[in-house]
C-alpha cells in the first residue's frame, strides 16, 4: 500500500492536491518530502505531532524525509490562526530552540542515514537573501489579491496584519522552491491549517520550473466537539521531558475521551487497522485496556521502553488501590528550602504548590481549590487560605496531594545542601 492509501485508510489525509498524479509520482521512484517547523516555542507539543508522524509514514512507505525547522520564517511570524502579532524572538533565542527541535524529532524520525531523512534550517537561505534580487525574481510570482483572499490572512484583516508578516507566505513558498532546487523535493506536507501558505510554494515550484510539486495536509488535532487536543489544566503537552514528564504524557493519553482513543491509535501507533477497530469496538473496560496500550505505545516510542515501563507501572500502582493512590509511586516534586522563611511554622498551600514546576501560577491553584479539585493527604481542599505545617513540607515523605481524579504527587522541601 502506497503513502497516500495509508494515509487516507489512517485518517491522517485532509486535503492532497492532484491526489492521482501524486500517487502515479510516488510509485516511479523514491520520492523526498518536507514538514517545516517554526521554534515559536521552547519545545514541540502533542499538537504539532501529527505532520510529524506524516512524515514518519513517508519514510516507512520508503521516501525520504526532510525536517526544517523555521530559523529563518520564525524571524517572521507565521500569522496563521492568530489574532495578534506573535512576540519578537532574537535570532539567539531562535537558535537555541532549534537544538531542542532536533533532538525531538529524532525520536520519530530516521535522521543518522541522509538518504532517508535529514534536518535543515531555513535561516540558511533566507537569512542570507538580498531584500531586492528576492523581490524582483519571486515577488513578482505572487498575487496580491489572491493572497489577500487566503483563509491565513483573511481572519487577521479586521484586526491588522503587519507587512511583516504579509512576507510570511512567500518565504515559506520560497522553502519549498529551495528544496526541490537543492534535495528534489517534491512534497510538502503540514496542518490544515497550512494549507493557503503550502500552495503558494506549490505554484511557485510548478511556475518557475515546470516540476512536478505536490501538497499533503493531516487534519488538525481536535477532539469528537471540535476542540484542540494537547492540552490539560497546567497547558500544553510538551514533547520535552522537563517540560511534560514521561509519566504526564503516560497520563494524558491514558485519560483521553473514549470516542478519541480509536483516532489517536491510527495516528500515532504503527498498529494495524483491523487491530485498532478491534481494540476500539466496546466501550467496557476493553476501551481502558485500549487507552494503556495507545499511552504506553506512544510514551515508548518518544521517551524509550524504559520510561514508558515506569509511567505505565507508576499508573498501574497510583490506581491500584481505587482512589486512594499509593503515596510511594507518586512523582516526587522537591521544592527549593529558600522558599520557606525561617520564622515561618505555616505557608499557604497556593504558595507552596504555586512553586512546583506542575501549576504556572497562583491564579491556576486557587481556581483548582475552588473547583474541588485539589485534596492533600486524603482531605478535598475547598479554603483557598488552606495552610500546611513546615513539618509536614520537611518531612521525608512530604505532602501526598492529588490533582484532578488521577494525578498524585509528593511535594516536599530538599533536604539542604549547606
Amino acid at each position: 500500500m502506497g503513502f497516500v492509501e495509508v494515509m487516507r485508510e489512517r485518517e491522517m489525509l485532509a486535503q492532497v492536491t492532484h491526489e492521482e498524479e501524486l500517487i502515479e509520482h510516488l510509485a516511479a521512484s523514491p520520492r523526498v518530502a518536507y514538514a517545516g517547523f517554526d521554534p515559536t516555542a521552547e519545545s514541540l507539543h502533542v499538537g504539532h505531532l501529527l505532520p510529524v508522524m506524516a512524515l514518519r509514514r513517508w519514510q516507512q512507505a520508503g521516501h525520504k524525509v526532510i525536517a526544517l525547522v523555521g530559523g529563518g520564517t520564525a524571524l517572521v511570524g507565521d500569522p496563521t490562526g492568530k489574532s495578534e502579532m506573535r512576540q519578537m524572538l532574537s535570532a539567539e533565542d531562535i537558535d537555541k530552540r532549534i537544538e531542542k527541535f532536533r533532538s525531538q524529532l529524532s525520536a520519530f524520525l530516521d535522521l543518522d542515514d541522509p538518504n532517508r531523512g535529514e534536518i535543515v534550517n531555513n535561516a540558511d537561505w533566507l537569512r542570507p537573501l538580498q531584500y531586492l534580487p528576492f523581490l524582483r525574481e519571486f515577488g513578482s510570482q505572487f498575487s496580491v489579491n489572491r493572497m489577500l483572499a487566503a483563509e491565513c490572512f483573511k481572519q487577521r484583516l479586521e484586526k491588522g496584519l503587519s507587512f511583516l508578516e504579509f512576507n510570511y507566505m512567500i518565504l515559506q513558498s520560497y522553502d519549498f522552491y529551495y528544496l526541490w532546487k537543492e534535495f528534489g523535493c517534491s512534497v510538502q506536507l503540514g496542518g490544515d491549517d497550512q494549507w493557503s501558505n503550502m500552495l503558494g510554494g506549490m505554484d511557485l515550484v510548478r511556475r518557475k520550473d515546470a516540476a512536478q510539486a505536490y501538497c499533503l495536509t493531516v487534519p488538525l488535532l481536535v477532539n469528537s466537539q471540535g476542540k484542540k487536543m494537547g492540552k490539560t489544566e497546567k497547558g500544553a503537552v510538551w514533547i520535552d521531558p522537563n517540560l511534560t514528564s514521561p509519566y504526564e504524557l503516560f497520563q494524558y493519553f491514558r485519560n483521553i475521551d473514549d470516542d478519541m482513543v480509536r483516532t489517536c491509535l491510527l495516528y500515532f501507533t504503527d498498529f494495524a487497522v483491523n487491530d485498532i477497530n478491534d481494540m476500539t469496538a466496546h466501550r467496557d473496560h476493553r476501551i481502558n485496556d485500549a487507552k494503556v496500550e495507545l499511552a504506553y505505545t506512544f510514551t515508548k516510542l518518544l521517551h524509550g521502553e524504559e520510561e514508558a515501563n515506569k509511567a505505565k507501572e507508576q499508573a498501574a500502582k497510583l490506581f491500584s488501590k481505587a482512589d486512594s493512590g499509593n503515596r510511594e509511586d507518586a512523582p516526587r516534586l522537591e521544592l527549593p528550602p529558600e522558599i520557606w522563611a525561617a520564622e515561618l511554622s505555616e505557608m499557604s498551600i497556593v504558595d507552596v504548590l504555586a512553586a512546583t514546576d506542575v501549576f504556572k501560577s497562583k491564579s491556576e491553584v486557587r481556581k483548582l481549590i475552588q473547583q474541588g479539585g485539589l485534596t492533600v493527604e486524603g482531605e478535598k481542599i475547598s479554603d483557598i487560605n488552606h495552610k500546611v505545617s513546615k513539618t509536614e513540607l520537611f518531612a521525608p515523605q512530604g505532602l501526598f496531594i492529588r490533582r484532578g481524579k488521577k494525578l498524585y504527587y509528593q511535594v516536599v522541601i530538599a533536604p539542604s545542601s549547606s
